[in-house]
């Protein structure tokens, strides 16, 4: 199939590499690379026409403002039949909100959660998609290429791609904390405990193994004891939104609410080796920016 990828950032740019070794031609759109080959929509989509498919965009940019600018502006470059997927962290309200608009137009919509972070290229993405069965038909085959063996789900209608994905960070959240109340429990003992070592026995035979484990240990060989991080995670919004969510559903949620609110203590810079842990899982699986703590003798 030929699509446009429009973002070519640590994702996209990954996604866009993964769907041309697998057959597909992409045409990629970034303003903020003069190597793309497009710099704007408007270049896009005339070049996204091809025999016997629709036109298909992808978007993978930052879920808001500039995904509300980029999806109406494809709803007046582009045909009825025409496709566009939604990549990004977006609210599942918003996707509904875009679908709805879409529809108006005979512009077919896809909501489409993706996780994989840096390492989907090779691993491929765990895809989480909501829109009608004829809307995700014509994406099936980008899917089927992205996607790892039992990596994708038609989740239902459109919303339902964004919402699985809001409960997967809220999730994922839970899991970054307790690894890393566990790392920091083990660090302040007092019987000389080496925590790598003790950590790395975990990733075999182990019930609590894991990807995320396997990523700790990555960070901990790169930075030992994790110096040079800040104390201080970033909340992106899906961790809200999750608790938001079990509020309004009557739903208990204490892990991933705690895991959210522990974020925010970090902002305030207390030095705490947990938020360390849970800044480097985030920059290993996510390629997130790590807030680095200044050399010693200097202010941060």
């Amino acid at each position: 199939m030929k699509l446009g990828m429009i973002g070519l950032g640590k994702m996209g740019g990954a996604m866009a590499e993964r769907l041309e070794r697998h057959g597909h031609q992409v045409v990629g759109m970034d303003p903020g690379k003069p190597e793309a080959d497009a710099q704007t929509l408007e270049q896009l989509v005339p070049l996204l026409a091809a025999e016997g498919q629709p036109k298909v965009a992808w978007s993978m940019v930052p879920a808001g403002a500039i995904t509300d600018g980029t999806i109406k502006t494809l709803g007046g470059l582009l045909a009825p039949g025409d496709l566009v997927i939604d990549g990004g962290n977006s609210n599942y309200q918003d996707s509904i909100r875009h679908g709805r608009e879409l529809a108006a137009q005979g512009i077919h919509f896809v909501d489409c959660g993706t996780s994989g972070g840096v390492w989907g290229l090779d691993n491929g993405y765990a895809l989480m998609v909501g829109g009608t069965d004829e809307s995700v038909a014509i994406g099936q085959p980008i899917f089927d290429a992205l996607s790892p063996e039992k990596g994708f789900a038609h989740a239902g209608p459109i919303g339902a791609g964004h919402y699985v994905k809001m409960v997967h960070n809220g999730i994922e959240y839970g899991l970054m904390q307790a690894y890393a109340e566990g790392y920091a429990i083990l660090e302040a003992s007092p019987l000389g405990i080496n925590v790598e070592a003790a950590i790395g026995s975990w990733q075999e035979g182990s019930v609590v193994r894991s990807w995320l484990l396997d990523l700790l240990i990555k960070a901990l060989a790169e930075s030992p004891g994790l110096d040079g991080i800040a104390s201080v995670a970033a909340d992106s919004g899906e961790g809200r939104w999750t608790v938001n969510e079990a509020v309004a559903n009557g739903v208990s949620a204490p892990v991933i609410s705690a895991a959210l609110f522990a974020r925010f203590t970090s902002q305030h810079r207390e030095d705490d080796k947990t938020m360390k842990v849970v800044s480097a899982l985030r920059n290993q699986f996510g390629g997130h920016a790590m807030e680095k703590n200044a050399p010693t003798g200097e202010k941060s």
